[in-house]
């Protein structure tokens, strides 16, 4: 690698990507002089999901589940410092929302990224390798932009890439106008002189972009929305239902049997996958009023499994095969544009090829995660974000639970609890093992760590 420039220094860690969760961990390590961090990611700026920013939209989680708050209150990287620096603090009061809008929250974190001197922005990942004499990492990055690579080493390295879009096998291959949620907002002007428009998937996103799509739609458009989900629905968010987002349900979680934990994750995505209630409210009421004035050109189908999609030129329009899978009834549809609302889905990076060697693997391939999200080998030097759904539950996501984990990964990575680590917060148990009176004589808020 002779065109590699190179450096002799082991950083303590190298987080690899920077989205949210990463972010997170970078501000919450900033302050800690003795843990030589950095962290790497390919794009030019922070920019949280642009295609999805939304006029209206908001994160379905409270303002308090920032960056850094539930971990250090006290934090200058704090949502409430941000409004208080940007002049908006007693506007946010005044508004009287727990809620922040999507592009107010890509903002914040923006204003974060720039206050960090340990984020690399267009660094690239292209491989991982481990070297045995000096018991590090060496990360080798090649910026995008003039293909320059850079080697730099660590002991730790912590993989926030996050997942990547999915794209159904039944679309691989179109052309046309069809795009992911994801990048919605960059392909919303084709859209308006398309006579017909179909939504593919459910959640949040879609939602969303179903009802923007209600008040764009011209004279004589058609929007249709399809789900496999068997319903349109709410996502769950009374305040015992939040309580699975703690420490001890994770504890619980991650304590079963791997098929009981496949089982329980799918039966479990209405709590992450749902549709924000008064969203779904809003989208009724938009329906009920366009029916009344005999504009409602609109259809919404639920159990509906895609199987193929072909593009027929000649009539510049999309046909697409479904199954309504508990009639067992296939039908077709027709559209000449196709937004693809289905989410995202972890794979494995090829950056991690050459250390494959090193990271425990399940029997599907996946990581195996420890409950102090760690994957390698020796259980404490490569550490994962929002990759566990399947050894953590649907908390790997959760926006709330992120300065807990990174409170975690930050103990890990320095052997000592810097952020105070809260063990039990729920009024309900979990684990009936743990139902002992010893258990039940121990205090319901309980942290390790010391307080002065």
């Amino acid at each position: 690698m002779a065109d590699t420039q190179s450096s002799a220094h082991i950083h303590d860690v190298i987080g690899v990507g920077i989205g949210p969760f990463n972010l997170g961990l970078a501000a919450l390590a900033a302050p800690i002089t003795e843990l030589d961090a950095v962290f790497l990611d390919e794009n030019e700026c922070f920019d949280w999901h642009p295609g999805l920013l939304l006029d209206g939209a908001t994160l379905q989680t409270p303002f308090l589940a920032d960056l850094v708050t539930l971990a250090d209150p006290t934090s200058p990287y704090s949502f409430l410092n941000y409004l208080k620096a940007t002049g908006r603090i007693y506007a946010f009061y005044i508004r009287e929302s727990f809620f922040m809008l999507r592009a107010e929250y890509n903002q914040y974190c923006r204003w974060v990224a720039d206050r960090l001197s340990n984020l690399v922005f267009e660094q690239r990942v292209e491989h991982i390798e481990y070297d045995a004499a000096a018991d590090c990492y060496e990360v080798t990055t090649i910026r995008p932009a003039t293909g320059k690579r850079t080697l730099r080493r660590a002991h730790r390295l912590v993989l926030g890439t996050g997942p990547a879009r999915y794209w159904p096998a039944a679309c691989d291959e179109l052309d046309g106008p069809i795009c992911h949620a994801a990048d919605y907002l960059a392909h919303r002007d084709t859209l308006a002189d398309k006579t017909s428009v179909t939504l593919i998937g459910s959640g949040q996103s879609a939602a969303e972009i179903f009802r923007e799509r209600l008040d764009a739609a011209g004279p004589g458009q058609r929007l249709d929305w399809f789900t496999r989900s068997p319903r349109f629905f709410a996502m769950a968010y009374d305040k015992l239902t939040l309580e699975l987002t703690s420490p001890e349900y994770i504890d619980y979680f991650h304590a079963l049997p791997e098929h009981t934990r496949h089982r329980l994750g799918q039966s479990q995505k209405p709590l992450y996958k749902g549709i924000d209630r008064d969203l779904a409210d809003a989208i009724y009421d938009r329906l009920y009023e366009k029916d009344v004035h005999g504009t409602a050109n609109v259809g919404m189908q639920a159990n509906a499994t895609l199987l193929s999609v072909t593009r027929d030129a000649d009539r510049d329009e999309y046909v697409l095969d479904f199954l309504q899978a508990e009639q067992g009834v296939r039908f077709r549809h027709r559209t000449q544009a196709l937004i693809l609302a289905t989410g995202f889905q972890h794979r494995v990076p090829g950056y991690l090829d050459a250390v494959a060697h090193r990271i425990r693997w399940d029997g599907q391939g996946r990581f195996r995660v420890s409950r102090d999200y760690a994957i390698d080998t020796a259980g404490d030097r490569v550490f994962v974000q929002n990759a566990e759904l399947h050894t953590h539950g649907f908390t790997a996501s959760d926006l709330g639970m992120a300065c807990y984990r990174n409170a975690v990964i930050l103990r890990q990575l320095l052997g000592r609890e810097v952020y105070g680590i809260e063990r039990r917060i729920a009024f309900q148990s979990f684990d009936a093992r743990r139902l002992s009176s010893a258990e039940a004589e121990r205090p319901r808020f309980q942290s390790d760590r010391e307080t002065p």
